[in-house]
C-alpha cells in the first residue's frame, strides 16, 4: 500500500477541509494519506512514498527553514511540487520574471531592505496595497486610501525593519465588483476556476491569524483569462508539468486580466468547486508515484 503524506501546518494538524477531499480520494484509490505537520521533527519522511505540500501556510514565517525542509524531504522521498518550484514561487519577486516574459501583472514596485525608496518617490496615486514579498494568506497586507502615504510608509518601514522585501501595488477596484479569478491547473492541465471576493478594506489593518477569510464561488474562466494563465505557467522553471498550480487574476480598469499571484507551493485548490478534481489529482499522484518507483527499479537494475 502506498503511503502518501499530506503536509500541513501545526495550526491545521487534521488538514484544511479542502484537503480532506483529496485525502479521501487517495484513500479510495487504496493509498494511505495521513496529515503530517511539516515542522514536526519526529516525522520520518523517508517512510513515505511521496509527500504532498498542501496547507503549510505558516512557511512565510520561516521560509529558509521551509525550503531546507523541502530539500531534505526531496532527498528521501518524492515531493510535489519539485523543490525548485517551491523556491521560485514562495518569493513574489517572481513577478519580475513574469513581466520580463511579457505576462501582464499587477503593476508592482519592490522596496528592498537597505534602500532609501519612499512611497513619495514611487509615485503612488489612488488607493494602494502594501505587503511583504514573502507572505501567505494576505498576512501583513494592508490597503491604504489615496494619499495616506505617511501611514503606509510606517508599515513599509516596519516590514523593512524586519529585513523583509516590500511590494507596493495599486489597488485594482475591479476586485470589488468583478472579483478575483483563480485558475486551477492539475497535472499540467487547466481544471476549473473560482471567484474570490475582495478581502482587504481601506485602513482595515493587517490580517490577523493564519489567513484571510475568502468568499468563494464557482466561475467560468474567460478565454483571455485562460490565455494569461497558460502564459504565466510557461515561465515557471520546471522541466515537467506541475502536479498542481493556481493563477490568480484581477482585471485592470480596461478589463485586461493581470496576474496578481502564482500559487505553486501550498495553494487552496478549491476541490469542492471542481467537480471530480480531487479524484483526478489523486489519480495523478498515484501515477507519478508509480512512475517514480519504476524509474528507481530501472536504475537499480542498470
Amino acid at each position: 500500500m502506498l503511503r502518501i503524506a499530506i503536509a500541513t501546518c501545526a495550526e491545521l494538524p487534521q488538514l484544511y477541509p479542502d484537503d480532506l477531499l483529496l485525502a479521501q480520494a487517495l484513500q479510495d484509490l487504496g493509498a494511505q494519506a495521513p496529515p503530517m505537520v511539516w515542522t514536526d521533527e519526529s516525522v520520518d519522511w523517508s517512510s513515505f512514498d511521496a509527500v504532498l505540500v498542501r496547507s503549510t501556510w505558516d512557511y512565510s514565517l520561516n521560509r529558509d527553514g521551509f525550503l531546507a525542509w523541502i530539500r531534505a524531504v526531496d532527498s528521501v522521498s518524492l515531493i510535489m511540487n519539485p523543490p525548485g518550484v517551491h523556491e521560485w514561487s514562495t518569493d513574489k519577486h517572481y513577478l519580475v520574471d513574469l513581466e520580463a516574459a511579457g505576462v501582464a501583472i499587477t503593476p508592482t514596485t519592490f522596496v528592498e531592505p537597505g534602500t532609501e525608496l519612499t512611497l513619495w518617490q514611487a509615485g503612488i496615486s489612488g488607493e494602494f496595497v502594501v505587503k511583504p514579498a514573502i507572505s501567505a494568506g494576505s498576512r501583513d497586507a494592508i490597503r491604504f486610501a489615496a494619499g495616506d502615504l505617511s501611514t503606509a510608509q510606517r508599515h513599509v518601514d516596519f516590514l523593512i525593519g524586519q529585513g523583509r522585501s516590500v511590494m507596493v501595488q495599486p489597488y485594482l477596484h475591479a476586485v470589488d465588483s468583478v472579483g478575483e479569478t483563480a485558475l486551477i491547473y492539475l497535472d499540467g492541465d487547466y481544471s476549473h476556476a473560482i471567484r474570490k471576493g475582495a478581502m482587504l478594506t481601506v485602513s482595515g489593518g493587517a490580517v490577523a491569524g493564519l489567513f484571510a477569510e475568502e468568499q468563494i464561488e464557482e466561475r467560468t474562466a474567460s478565454a483571455a483569462e485562460r490565455e494569461v494563465g497558460d502564459r504565466a505557467l510557461s515561465v515557471v522553471p520546471s522541466n515537467e508539468p506541475l502536479l498542481y498550480a493556481r493563477v490568480d487574476l484581477i482585471p485592470d480598469a480596461t478589463g485586461v486580466p493581470l496576474v496578481s499571484e502564482l500559487e505553486l507551493s501550498e495553494p487552496s485548490l478549491f476541490f469542492e468547486q471542481g467537480g471530480d478534481a480531487a479524484e483526478r489529482m489523486a489519480r495523478s499522484v498515484i501515477s507519478r508515484v508509480e512512475k517514480s518507483h519504476l524509474r528507481a527499479e530501472s536504475g537499480v537494475r542498470s
